[in-house]
């Protein structure tokens, strides 16, 4: 195994090409490039007397021999074994030692704060009970409530995003953190105060939270090549559906244990913790970073596009609405949003409906399906990276990965409408959620193929969209039923959205890039 010495006053070129050629030997085996990638990999590192320079999309990147900071942690071993080590796989770094490859700290740390992003969403729908019995809500104030936090979220999608493509995901999202666990932190407060200080701090909590999927989408576009970014994000979104679980079962325990405040203490001060590890562990792109490996550099960097960016030009608004690969992305976004919220505002309004289930024996039902979204949410990313590496287009595999998420999803309600126990409806609705996991590999990933320099700014539109999509179904559920009295038709609306969603997605989708 051929190995690079930095130490060498003279580094022969012949010696460097039998490095790079058995490196690139690997090529269909273990990584799945495309044709491209001897090339890639032959233009990243080059060698000029002392200094051994990278290459990068807005300049070199300088490291020279007697460069104590920037060597530490970089390891010159440019074996294949550094270079086909996966996500979940460490790798040896200098003098042979196991290492965690650095993308796998971004990814855990992601997966942690989505974690918490969603928890901290949950404990108000658990603390609402209380706090509606001590200051005499009605049920129309509770949905005011509720929806209060959308009234922020929606606008702040845009606005987040527009942010984390000009100065990136790593600031972006740790403001966005410190504003909305001290949002968290005043809610107890603002609720005692009045309700225009609830109904504000609410608001303000939606808006702080916005920014987390487009720069969690960002920032592992950045860190991740892109046969691994699928995975990354599965990883990433199984957190978020486990903040779900989190939340459901750490506020009573924290009520109990504490108080009424005592579930946005906890939260909060968890973001803020978090914070600090986040600060002093993470770069916005891997080439500022100080301690990962020039080996997981190379793999990073050789799975991305050459196409630099530019981070000061402004977005095209107009030319990003003339496409039908834009309108695809945000028409799937609207789709996901409707399903999800219909399945997570009133499944447990359906199940005491049509079954007459007593919710407090029924709770599990809340928890189960986010847990096993977090399962299929990884399956999903692990299926779409495989047929990435097997030689499939992405357009192919974005396609098929959205499909399973928009008719299968389609056909579990359908399904339901003939379900007659409670237990066989749990299992569809669950199945429902589990398969709906699967656009996290197909519109929420096709942002960073078509348009990588305004991913950003066209994920806050279409989650915009999104999120008006979920206060309309969550509504309209409820006139809907109260209208026909039953779910039935409404669940049929809602299987045809998916079926249609899935032709257009089919029709107009594309994994090249477009902007």
């Amino acid at each position: 195994m051929a190995t690079v010495n930095p130490t060498n006053s003279t580094i022969h070129l012949s010696k460097f090409s039998n490095t790079q050629s058995r490196l690139v030997s690997f090529r269909k085996a273990h990584l799945g490039f495309d044709p491209n990638f001897q090339r890639k990999l032959g233009n990243l590192v080059s060698f000029n007397g002392d200094n051994r320079r990278i290459s990068r999309n807005d300049g070199d990147f300088v490291l020279k021999k007697n460069d104590e900071k920037k060597q530490r942690g970089l390891g010159a071993r440019c074996t294949a074994e550094g270079i086909e080590r996966g996500i979940l796989v460490g790798g040896r770094g200098e003098e042979g030692k196991f290492v965690i490859p650095e993308r796998l700290k971004v990814v855990g740390l992601m997966a942690c704060v989505m974690s918490l992003c969603n928890a901290d969403r949950v404990v108000m729908s658990v603390a609402i009970v209380p706090l509606a019995a001590k200051h005499g809500w009605s049920s129309s104030f509770l949905g005011i409530v509720q929806s209060s936090f959308l009234w922020g979220y929606i606008f702040s999608s845009v606005i987040g995003g527009a942010l984390v493509d000009r100065y990136g995901g790593k600031k972006v999202i740790a403001w966005g953190v410190t504003l909305w666990s001290l949002a968290t932190l005043l809610t107890p407060w603002a609720a005692n105060h009045s309700t225009f200080s609830l109904l504000a701090v609410r608001a303000f909590f939606g808006l702080a939270e916005g920014v987390a999927l487009p720069s969690m989408n960002t920032l592992l576009s950045r860190w991740f090549p892109s046969h691994e970014r699928a995975t990354a994000v599965g990883l990433s979104m199984g957190g978020f559906h486990l903040g779900n679980v989190m939340g459901l079962l750490l506020t009573p325990l924290a009520m109990s244990t504490v108080g009424l405040s005592g579930p946005f203490i906890l939260f909060s001060s968890l973001g803020l913790l978090w914070l600090t590890i986040w600060a002093s562990s993470v770069t916005n792109d891997p080439q500022d970073s100080n301690s990962i490996s020039i080996s997981e550099l190379r793999l990073i960097q050789a799975g991305k596009s050459d196409s630099p960016l530019d981070k000061n030009k402004l977005p095209p608004v107009r030319l990003l609405f003339s496409k039908m690969a834009t309108w695809a992305i945000i028409v799937a976004n609207i789709t996901n949003n409707w399903g999800y919220f219909v399945l997570l505002s009133w499944m447990p309004v359906y199940f005491k409906t049509v079954f007459n289930v007593n919710l407090k024996q029924a709770a599990w039902f809340s928890a189960v399906p986010w847990g096993t979204m977090a399962i299929s949410g990884y399956i999903a990313g692990a299926m779409s990276d495989s047929l990435i590496k097997s030689g499939k287009s992405i357009t192919f595999t974005r396609k098929v990965m959205q499909s399973i998420g928009f008719i299968g999803p389609g056909i579990a309600l359908l399904c339901l409408n003939f379900a007659k126990t409670p237990v066989v409806a749990s299992i569809l609705m669950t199945l429902a959620l589990s398969l709906s996991s699967f656009s996290q590999a197909g519109f929420l990933l096709n942002m960073q193929d078509i348009a990588p320099q305004y991913a950003g700014f066209l994920h806050g539109i279409s989650n915009s969209a999104g999120t008006l999509a979920a206060i309309v179904s969550t509504i309209g559920t409820g006139y809907f039923v109260q209208w026909l009295g039953s779910f039935q038709a409404f669940l049929g609306v809602t299987a045809c959205l998916y079926f249609a969603s899935a032709i257009f997605w089919n029709l107009y989708a594309t994994g090249e890039r477009v902007f």
